[in-house]
């Protein structure tokens, strides 16, 4: 089913509701291997959000951009460019990993994900550019949530409650965000051969100092190539750029050589992070969130000689391609203070390990109530991420 306006969404959802039948919420569909497989397809309709398509309201000037749900966000990239305006989170489209095609991600996907990039170190995460939101709940009723303006104290903070709810809540219709100017300057630099924890310490370094690193990321041996590889990206105008890119080098000291990539390794190792295609493609791929400290001991405890893996956020965020054993990863995680999604795997692991992260017996009962009050009847309960919380 593909409505055309909020209207016919909301009528689709009664429908659902009169018919005891379940919606699966999809824009452009890149993230539909995530999550178990629905073997109950019979009782489920596909809800497909890409009808509801535009840009509603833009006002650079005001820093504000309100766009329908199912639009495609490369298009919205393509408005902000032309007034060299971006979103500060640097979402992730990763459609690459889960064996589709780049760029049919949509506003609504990337808010239902909250899969922020590299710059979340500095800018924060996708839920906090998220100014507003229309929405149909499970209840059959249109609400909003937020508002249109960068000081919203309006009722409660709904946008940040549905960003990362993977469609279990709600159906979004429309999405107000915060946009921020481009960076007049980006400058990416690298060092080679560092092993994890000397990564990490280089890493917490900078991001602790007043250098402004936008990206601090280190990729495993034979990730991107032979040696390990710690990036580091500064962004600005250019002669701060400048000046903070002294302040690295003397940061980094004698020791270590700061090599400096063109445009164009820039360039395609940026489109591997996004697309993850660094990562082998026979492999399950967990995305651990993680204290930043203890990434490189996590990791040597889990990874198998030959697995892949990189750290983004200084640490915080990992990727791990590997066939380690799922109950082992989760407790090691969990013992630090983590959480473990499994991002892909083949039907018959998705099927065993739920998606995300099991939360604590009081959280996971909180979790169901506070979704019992958006979808009594579990109208979005597909159960395909049964069994789990929110991505982190």
């Amino acid at each position: 089913m593909r409505p055309g306006s909020e209207n016919e969404v909301l009528e689709l959802v009664r429908e659902a509701m009169a018919r005891s039948r379940r919606l699966e919420l999809r824009g452009g569909g890149s993230k539909r291997q995530i999550g178990a497989p629905l073997d109950n397809v019979d009782e489920i309709d596909v809800l497909e959000l890409t009808g509801l398509h535009g840009i509603v309201d833009y006002d650079p000037s005001e820093l504000v951009l309100t766009v329908r749900a199912g639009t495609l966000w490369a298009e919205v990239e393509r408005a902000l460019a032309t007034e060299r305006q971006m979103l500060a989170c640097e979402p992730l489209d990763v459609a690459a990993t889960l064996g589709d095609a780049a760029g049919r991600m949509t506003v609504g996907g990337l808010v239902a994900s909250g899969l922020s990039g590299p710059r979340r170190v500095v800018a924060g995460s996708v839920r906090d550019h998220v100014l507003g939101f229309r929405a149909v709940s499970g209840r059959g009723e249109l609400f909003v949530g937020g508002g249109k303006v960068v000081k919203n104290v309006t009722g409660y903070d709904l946008p940040k409650l549905l960003t990362g709810s993977w469609g279990r809540l709600a159906a979004l219709t429309e999405v107000t965000l915060k946009v921020l100017p481009a960076p007049e300057v980006a400058r990416v630099f690298a060092l080679k051969g560092l092993d994890a924890p000397l990564a990490w310490q280089c890493l917490a370094r900078v991001l602790g100092s007043s250098v402004g690193a936008t990206a601090a990321m280190h990729f495993g041996p034979g990730t991107v190539g032979a040696e390990s590889l710690t990036v580091l990206r500064l962004e600005g105008f250019a002669a701060s750029v400048a000046a903070r890119l002294q302040a690295l080098q003397a940061l980094i000291g004698a020791r270590h050589e700061l090599h400096a990539l063109s445009e164009a390794e820039a360039v395609g190792l940026w489109g591997s992070l996004a697309s993850l295609d660094v990562l082998p493609p026979d492999r399950p791929i967990w995305r651990l969130s993680v204290p930043a400290r203890q990434a490189p001991s996590l990791l040597a405890r889990c990874a198998a000689v030959g697995d892949r893996w990189l750290f983004d956020w200084g640490g915080a965020l990992c990727w791990l391609a590997s066939d380690v054993d799922p109950e082992r990863l989760r407790t090691e995680v969990a013992a630090v203070g983590g959480h473990a999604m499994l991002w892909r795997a083949d039907a018959a692991l998705r099927r065993r390990v739920p998606t995300f992260h099991p939360l604590p017996a009081g959280l996971g009962t909180l979790e169901d109530r506070v979704r019992r009050q958006f979808d009594p009847l579990g109208v979005f309960a597909t159960a395909r991420f049964a069994g789990g919380a929110h991505a982190h």
